[in-house]
């Protein structure tokens, strides 16, 4: 592979200036870095979009010269603090190397269930910086890889069949958190199909439902995992607590839409969904909180943020 179009660790010098001011240098490693070389790893947003995407394209040794608009530089990226917000910067970069991701080929199994326990621990640190689609991109490229391995025993299969089952469902929590409801419960839907009874499958895709107004099914979701596991009642019974506030919140925005439409004499108008517009009152998307879900410190995360700790 002549380019790091793939997932690699780069070497590169770079220097950052601002597009509309000359010779305002912001960074430059030769200077900043003591000259050494920018290390970092492709595919997890450690670098402006922009200069990744340009990187990717490079041979080793080449020397580029890249202008980005602001939605690909520091816009939507911590901004060094002499890079105003708005800032067009141009990058002179060069491509002192790369080194590709260990190949699985010749791997034992306990050595690629080691290579992607750190792959998905990327994926899961990417997940709690909010940078959803990179995680995704992590826990489907393992998935992916997973086609090629063929566990030797029940006891491999078993290890490797859990550690699948837990990347569907981080996938579920990255379309969850985009608010891509279908996909997500589609994710649930492929540890489902192999374990019925997986409770964090029904858990993730009930709530997946709720969230996307499908309550009947986010309830029968809810009432399964009781009947699969009687440990998880707290957790079903505090979901069903949540479908119930959501529930009661559509109506009474339908009501306040609606309001006065069959009140009219004949021949009135009524102006239907004014009385919305002018409160603002919409419905919550919050999460329950379950038990699985725990900081290091054992106490439960924010309502919120149920998705953020969902990983085993």
């Amino acid at each position: 592979m002549d380019c790091p179009l793939h997932d690699s660790l780069l070497r590169v010098h770079y220097k950052g200036m601002l597009l509309d001011e000359p010779k305002s240098v912001f960074y430059d490693t030769q200077i900043d870095n003591d000259g050494e070389p920018l290390e970092f790893c492709s595919g997890e947003g450690l670098v402006p979009e922009g200069f990744e995407m340009c990187v990717r394209l490079m041979l080793p040794g080449e020397k580029s010269i890249v202008t980005c608009p602001p939605d690909f530089a520091y816009d939507k990226f911590p901004r060094p603090v002499n890079v105003p917000e708005g800032a067009h910067v141009r990058w002179e970069i060069e491509l002192l190397g790369f080194e590709v991701p260990k190949d699985w080929t010749g791997l034992t199994f306990k050595e690629i269930m080691e290579e992607a326990d750190k792959i998905k621990n990327t994926g899961n640190r990417l997940f709690k910086e909010g940078k959803f689609e990179l995680a995704k991109a992590k826990y489907e490229k393992l998935l992916r890889e997973y086609n090629h391995v063929h566990p030797q025993d029940d006891e491999e299969g078993k290890i490797f069949a859990n550690s699948r089952s837990s990347l569907h469902l981080n996938v579920a929590a990255c379309y969850q958190k985009m608010g891509e409801y279908r996909k997500s419960i589609e994710a649930c839907n492929k540890v489902l199909d192999a374990n019925p009874v997986h409770v964090k499958a029904l858990y993730r895709r009930g709530m997946s439902y709720m969230l996307g107004g499908d309550f009947d099914d986010a309830k029968n979701d809810f009432e399964k995992m009781v009947t699969v596991d009687k440990s998880s009642e707290p957790d079903a019974t505090a979901a069903l607590v949540k479908l119930k506030q959501k529930e009661q919140e559509i109506e009474k925005k339908a009501r306040k839409q609606f309001k006065g439409l069959f009140d009219k004499k004949p021949g009135e108008i009524s102006e239907v969904g004014m009385e919305s517009k002018n409160g603002g009152d919409t419905a919550g998307s919050g999460e329950a909180v379950t038990s699985r879900d725990r900081d290091g410190s054992g106490k439960s995360s924010p309502p919120s943020a149920e998705s953020d700790h969902a990983f085993d």
